[in-house]
């Protein structure tokens, strides 16, 4: 019987922390950063927006690189995924949502296709993470700051929302003749009945993380400063019924499916609103684009 060394027996586990930190390195991006938590499971990213905190072409495309590594770091072994946890290091905004900046242009080209584009490509990377990139993984957001229209409908894929108390989330879109038009009414309508989110949608209100608690769209409140504590705790709380929640998420699927050609077909429908708006609800726009440009710039001064 060869004796039990334990020199070897830490090399081993230092070449294997070594190889599963590779891994998660390889999963950060430009404008997403990981890292892996080898005794959970558990891959923590964080949005770095290097512009406004919204969902620029650039940070959707890191988005599906980094949905397809995730697939590939699971399958191969190189990297055992249980808990996909997904944040923002923008001091006080989780995400402000679309692209304005783009969506304002293509309008005044009347580009419908460059709209609709950017449109699909939000939905998929959505539909990809409610359904827990098809692999037993159960998504968690964990909200520490505001989120607003797009940022609001891509928390509403995922299976668990954290969220601080004191942040905000809406749908601002009929501010400037919109609606939100990447998730939200198929989301909501599933969660609250239709009656119930078209009003949540025309209303064009804030609302607070403890409202949304109480609808049940955020399954916990944290205080500020403690999101990340609640979601570690959480996952260490329920660990053991891990199984049971992602056949449970699987279910819920079932019994009440949201396909991807909905999705795209609503996207399709916004992007025909879209090309309706007037000059003045261009400029509304443009003064949002202003006022989270300025957000920006006092966060980073």
């Amino acid at each position: 019987m060869t004796a039990y060394d334990p020199n070897l027996a830490k090399d081993l586990r230092d070449d294997r922390a070594a190889s599963l930190s590779q891994a998660a390195h390889a999963l950060s991006f430009d404008q997403l950063v990981s890292r892996y938590d080898g005794r959970t499971q558990t891959l923590w990213t964080d949005m770095r927006p290097r512009t406004r905190p919204s969902f620029n072409p650039d940070l959707l495309r890191d988005f599906e690189r980094w949905q397809d590594g995730i697939v590939q770091a699971v399958d191969t072994g190189a990297l055992p995924i249980r808990y996909l946890v997904l944040g923002s290091r923008f001091p006080g905004v989780f995400s402000l949502g679309g692209d304005l900046d783009l969506f304002a242009q293509a309008i005044r080209d009347r580009n419908h296709d460059a709209l609709a584009h950017y449109g699909h490509r939000c939905v998929r990377i959505l539909y990809r993470n409610m359904r827990g990139l098809e692999r037993p993984i159960v998504t968690i957001g964990l909200v520490e700051g505001d989120a607003l229209g797009g940022g609001f409908e891509a928390l509403l894929s995922f299976h668990v929302v954290i969220a601080e108390r004191g942040t905000s989330f809406g749908l601002p879109e009929t501010m400037f003749g919109l609606f939100p038009g990447m998730g939200a009414h198929c989301f909501l309508s599933r969660r609250l009945g239709a009656a119930r989110a078209e009003r949540m949608i025309l209303s064009g209100r804030t609302y607070s993380a403890e409202e949304l608690y109480e609808m049940g769209l955020v399954h916990g409140l944290a205080e500020r400063g403690g999101g990340r504590q609640m979601v570690a705790d959480y996952i260490r709380q329920n660990d053991r019924r891990h199984s049971a929640h992602c056949a449970i998420y699987e279910a819920s699927r079932a019994v009440n499916p949201l396909p991807l050609e909905e999705l795209e077909g609503v996207v399709d429908l916004w992007a025909d609103a879209a090309l309706r708006l007037t000059e003045g609800d261009l400029k509304r726009m443009e003064r949002l684009v202003a006022a989270q440009s300025r957000l920006r710039d006092k966060m980073q001064a």
